[in-house]
Order: structure tokens, then sequence, then C-alpha cells
């Protein structure tokens, strides 16, 4: 008899495009598909179970579904469809995750446990390391919103990891994940016609292809291959870095630098007009940014993202259409920008190579 994967958070395209992915695996006999509410999109010939992760309900299907795996993926920053509260949202990522564990605590067939977390657990602080690695502190905890939930998220796997270790537990934790269809706060403020930044700062940024993210995730619900290991905790990102003011540019996006009083003003503005979800959090990924290594994906996960950081921005990036500026335009104009002389330096401009 083959795998019974259980995968929740379903309704989500991400989601949704993992059911359809692993059921292609020549291991998986059955993938049972949960969710709050009913997909639109096709989820192939998995078996759909409309049940709320945060009742107690869960640990009935996962005790019918007779599931030996469980793909955990509602664990996100984006309410659904734009229409979900902040504290629903909460309560889905931290109490439905609790439920999901005591269902799996309970049950004797569970044999290995995934689960969806982000970079975010590291925070984003002036003071914080070049490069984070998976064993690294934050110097400055998360405080609220997403990045919260999801160091909340995995202490408790930790404590069911201490409680059950026969299931083997493996954790990744996603740069910003970035494709056609993203969906989630940064791709949603890349989008936006102009973008607000904050005066002084040109942070860091890494990003994951989707299609990655699909793969590493197939790859943490199997066997292991030889001489690999797919439990722990493993930062998951494309190769390179890019900067912000480099994003904006191959995006054709202005850019308007603003005092971080101002930026966090203009947060709540594009919020209360829903255009985009400017928390706290990603204003200060937009300060100081955020980079890890990925040794440890490589060496003992043994997996390797098809595509780069840059790969993935372009990709992105093609699926958004024309900025409002060509980016051609836009890179040669802040290239003369950053030639002219400083007020009061009594230095010439310098003069273009073109």
């Amino acid at each position: 008899m083959g795998k019974v994967v259980l995968v929740t958070g379903v309704a989500r395209p991400l989601g949704g495009r993992f059911v359809r992915r692993i059921q292609r695996d020549p291991d998986v006999e059955r993938v049972v598909a949960v969710d709050a509410v009913r997909p639109a999109h096709p989820l192939g010939d998995a078996d759909f179970v409309q049940t709320d992760i945060r009742q107690p309900t869960v640990a009935r299907v996962l005790a019918e579904a007779g599931a030996d795996t469980v793909v955990h993926l509602d664990v996100t920053g984006t309410p659904r469809g734009g229409g979900s509260s902040r504290t629903a949202l909460k309560e889905t990522n931290v109490i439905g995750t609790m439920q999901l564990l005591g269902a799996c605590q309970k049950s004797p067939r569970v044999e290995r446990l995934v689960v969806k977390s982000s970079t975010n657990v590291y925070g984003s602080a002036p003071r914080d390391p070049a490069v984070f690695t998976e064993t690294t502190s934050p110097k400055s905890l998360p405080g609220g919103g997403f990045a919260k939930d999801a160091v909340e998220v995995e202490g408790y796997v930790r404590g069911f990891a201490r409680r059950r270790p026969d299931v083997a537990v493996c954790v990744l934790r996603f740069a910003n994940i970035l494709g056609p269809a993203a969906d989630s706060p940064l791709a949603s403020y890349l989008s936006l016609p102009v973008l607000p930044t904050v005066f002084g700062y040109d942070p860091r940024l890494q990003f994951v292809h989707e299609d990655d993210v699909l793969e590493v995730l197939r790859l943490a619900a199997r066997e292991p291959r030889r001489g690999t290991l797919n439990s722990g905790t493993f930062n998951i990102a494309g190769d390179g870095v890019l900067l912000l003011s480099q994003c904006a540019r191959r995006l054709g996006r202005p850019i308007v630098p603003l005092l971080l009083p101002a930026v966090t003003w203009a947060g709540s503005l594009v919020r209360t007009l829903g255009m985009s979800d400017f928390s706290p959090e990603q204003i200060r990924l937009l300060t100081h940014g955020r980079v890890v290594a990925t040794d440890q994906m490589r060496e003992t996960l043994g997996f390797t993202p098809k595509h780069t950081t840059a790969e993935t921005f372009t990709d992105f990036v093609r699926s958004r259409g024309p900025g409002l500026l060509p980016p051609e335009v836009l890179a040669r104009t802040v290239d003369r920008i950053a030639a002219l002389p400083l007020p009061g330096s009594g230095h010439p401009p310098k003069q273009s190579a073109n």
C-alpha cells in the first residue's frame, strides 16, 4: 500500500497546485485535501474534506483518512480573498496548528509531518547578521503579525517533535515566495504602481520560485534519498540577492523614498484602500532586508532550486506586465541622478560613459 497524504490549506493556489503535484508521485496512493472553504480550482483525484482546522473535528478527519503523512500549508500571512480579518488569520495559523498537532499526536499512523514556515521568524533589525543560518537567534523577535505567528507555530511544532520522536518532522522556512501566481504581502507591494521606500535604505531581498516550493515540499513529504535527511529545519531560498532598488528598476516602477514615519503613514493608507498589506513587519523588511544561508538545504536536505533569486524575480515581472516607466529608461534616470554632485561639494557632475 502506498502513502496516504493529508494536506491543509488546499483552497489557496499554492495548496491546490501541491495537491495536484503530489498525486503524480508513484509512492502516493491517496491524497486527502482539507480546508475550511471549498477551493475554486481543481484538486485532481484528491478527496476533499471541508473542515476548519481550528476545530477539534480535524482529529476525526485525520483518523478516518488513515494518513501517514501530513503536509501543513495553512500557515500564511495573506487573508483569503482579502476578506479575512487579522484575528481569523492568526487563529488559523496558531490555533489551527495546535489542533492539527494534537490530532497528529493521537494518531499512531502518522509517520511524517511537513510544516510550511517562513524566514520571517528571524525578523528584520538593524543589528541583524549579514546572513541568518537555521541556528541563528534573531536580535529582535517579531512583535506581531504573521512573523510572530510563524514563531509560535514553530514553537508548537518543536514541542510535538519532542513528544513524538517517532515522527519525522520537517520545517521549511521559505524566503519570499514569488512567481506568476504569487499571493503574498510582498507580491502585493511590488505590484503597486509606485513603490514607497524608506529613505536612506536599500534592503537586500531573497526570493524562492513557487515551482521550487512545490518540489521541495514533495521532497520533504517522502522518504529521504540516500545520503540526505529531510527532517529538521531548513532555510529555502534561491541563490543570490537583489536590492530593492534593483527590483524597482526591473519592474519599471518608480520609487518614492519617504522618512520612516511617512512610510508608516503610507502603510496605513494603502491598507485602508485595500491595495496591499503594508504591515509593520513588512516595513521592517523593506528597511533592513533579510538574507539566509541555504547550505543545509543543499547539503542535508539534498535540494537545489532550479531558479535563482534573480530568475524568480524575472518570472514575477513577466507576469505583472509593464510598469509606469520602461525599465531601461528608469535605470538610466537613476544612474544620472546618482552621478549628480552633492550640494555644496564643489565637484562637477560625473560624465556618463554613454
